[in-house]
């Protein structure tokens, strides 16, 4: 059986372009940002408006929170790179493991990117694929679940190129800009191939 406090201390990880850090204060201009893009907003189903006092709150009671582990996602400087946005590290957005059940070894996923013109280079699949193998390389999870919603095939192919499957489809989960939309169920077990 899993530690009821299996996330009292975030790992920080690494990948080829990517660090992801717990997410704390410090990363209150990127997440505020993050939260004022409509397309964003759009892809997480997220209706809510916000005000900063509400985000920062959040944001300093992430560290120690026992039932999830929040990650920014933050790229790399890629002195590399001609393009002089690749020479600075970058705030992207944030994943997420969230509601732990550690009778059944299991947790929720959820990410979330912006700005748009981060979207479609691979950092979605890399940062998807470094939190699923420390869930269940590091922290011994046994299932890792999400939904993504049918208007956003993008994030589906991410995920199925991350090792997910589709499970079910939940009809009409979500009401958005006057129209009901599909939410697709897709998991991932410690025993399935990873790409």
């Amino acid at each position: 059986m899993i530690s009821e406090n299996l996330f009292a201390r975030q790992a920080t990880l690494t990948t080829e372009r990517l660090r992801l850090e717990p997410l704390g204060p410090e990363h209150f201009d990127g997440a505020w940002a993050g939260l004022q893009d409509e397309e964003a907003m759009r892809l997480t189903g997220t209706h809510a408006n916000f005000a900063p006092a509400q985000i920062r709150t959040w944001l300093a009671g992430l560290a120690g929170r026992h039932d999830r582990a929040d990650w920014a996602v933050i790229r790399l400087a890629d002195d590399r790179n001609p393009d002089e946005r690749y020479r600075r590290e970058q705030y992207l957005g944030e994943v997420v493991l969230n509601d732990l059940d550690p009778d059944n070894e299991s947790v929720g996923f959820r990410i979330a990117l912006a700005p748009a013109e981060v979207l479609g280079q691979g950092y979605g699949t890399e940062a998807t694929r470094a939190v699923v193998a420390h869930a269940f390389d590091v922290l011994g999870l046994h299932r890792v679940a999400l939904e993504v919603f049918a208007f956003n095939p993008r994030a589906q192919r991410a995920y199925e190129k991350a090792g997910f499957t589709v499970e079910g489809r939940q009809r009409e989960a979500l009401f958005w800009e006057g129209e009901w939309v599909d939410a697709i169920s897709m998991a991932m077990l410690a025993g399935d191939p990873r790409p």
